[in-house]
This record gives C-alpha cells, sequence and structure tokens, in this order.
C-alpha cells in the first residue's frame, strides 16, 4: 500500500513539474516546422531583437515578420526539432534546429512574460557545422 501512495505522489509532482515547465507556447515549434512568418507573428512582442546569421536588428513587430518571411523564403523548411526549453521567473526559451533547403540552423527564441502570456523579444537563427 505505501509503495502505491508513493508511486502515485510522485506521479503527480512529475506530472506538476512537466505541466509548470511548459511555458513556451507550442504554436512557435508549429511555426518553425511550417516556415510561417505570420504563425510567429501571433506570438512576437511589439518589439524584437532578430539575429540571423550574426546580423543583428531590433524590428517592430511586422519588420521583424516581414525578415522572416524572406528567410523562409530563401530557406525553404523541412522540418523543426525543439532540443531544448525552459524557464526561469518571467521568462522562458526554447533551442531547436530548423532543417531547411541551404541547409541546418540552430534556432534561439527567448520570450518574456508580457501581459499574461509569454512573447518573442529576441530570435537568433545561426548556421550549424553539420
Amino acid at each position: 500500500m505505501k509503495k502505491t501512495v508513493f508511486l502515485w505522489i510522485s506521479s503527480m509532482f512529475l506530472l506538476m513539474f512537466t505541466l509548470s515547465a511548459q511555458e513556451v507556447p507550442t504554436g512557435i515549434d508549429v511555426a518553425f516546422k511550417k516556415g510561417s512568418a505570420q504563425e510567429l507573428a501571433k506570438y512576437m512582442a511589439d518589439k524584437v531583437d532578430l539575429i540571423v546569421l550574426n546580423k543583428a536588428s531590433n524590428f517592430g513587430k511586422s519588420q521583424a515578420e516581414n525578415a522572416m518571411t524572406t528567410f523562409f523564403a530563401e530557406n525553404k523548411v523541412n522540418g523543426f526539432t525543439v532540443n531544448h526549453q525552459g524557464k526561469r521567473d518571467e521568462s522562458s526559451f526554447i533551442v531547436g534546429t530548423l532543417t531547411t533547403s541551404n541547409g541546418s540552423f540552430r534556432v534561439n527564441c527567448f520570450l518574456k512574460r508580457l501581459e499574461n502570456k509569454y512573447l518573442i523579444h529576441q530570435i537568433r537563427i545561426d548556421k550549424t557545422n553539420e
């Protein structure tokens, strides 16, 4: 009986920990898989730092969407895999690998909690050596 109760309580803590770590909206993952800047823009803050291949710019939301549209047009997306995600206090992040027609890219998205939801404030895209 004690073993069953212990397993049940352990399962509940694991479930609560897993759910609390999932603060990154799943739509970001889907947007990258589709190569859809329009979908990605739904999760952007009003100002976004965009660093693509070591070229940094600070854009408004619509400019960031246009820049991502250009990136996706030049690099046809074949897939996206989330490698790591996490949260701390009022921020969260996602690290993934974007596979395209021009090779693989490491994608880092940093989010801040604004108005009761997490919004992207920085996207960094770097070419991988694979």
